[in-house]
């Protein structure tokens, strides 16, 4: 479905699904004494997750990663449609679209690594931070200037909502 050498129509999309590590945060673990691993989000991703709630998008999350503290910062912006913990990334996506009735043809999904590479095959907009791995980067059609955790998720939605006058 996606072509990594034409630009992207943004004017379709109308849901975003995203990855967590290497996309919402730099995929950076701090290993604490507690046993939880820690990781650092962008307030502007937030503001841009938010704001495109607000306009009626769809957000979802898939990550192969259970985190707890992930799901309250993800429940604190609203999103509803969280799934960690996730070992078949496509079967989540397949169960998604067919609940919600959505078109691949209107989702753009951030990835940065080569779980994603599947689903991201399936989508309008296969989207990649600037320092997502090199098999990902190859398949995007759409690469942020911004790498994962520094906003790369603001720009997509902020390009997408800017494509549709809405931002």
């Amino acid at each position: 479905m996606i072509s990594p050498t034409t630009p992207p129509d943004l004017s379709a999309i109308q849901a975003f699904i995203l990855d967590v590590d290497g996309v919402l945060t730099d995929g950076t673990l701090l290993a604490l004494n507690s046993g939880e691993q820690a990781r650092a989000f962008h307030i502007r991703d937030g503001y841009a997750i938010r704001h495109a709630l607000r306009q009626g998008y769809r957000i979802a999350v898939i990550s192969g990663r259970e985190e707890e503290g992930v799901r309250k910062r993800l429940e604190s912006l609203d999103v509803r449609d969280i799934f960690l913990g996730v070992d078949d990334k496509m079967k989540i996506f397949n169960n998604y679209i067919n609940t919600y009735r959505l078109d691949p043809a209107h989702i753009a999904y951030m990835g940065d690594d080569m779980p994603d590479i599947e689903v991201m095959r399936r989508c309008a907009i296969a989207a990649c931070p600037a320092d997502a791995a090199a098999d990902v980067a190859a398949i995007s059609n759409y690469t942020a200037v911004l790498p994962g955790g520094h906003g790369a998720v603001r720009e997509l939605i902020e390009a997408v909502l800017k494509a549709q006058n809405k931002w």
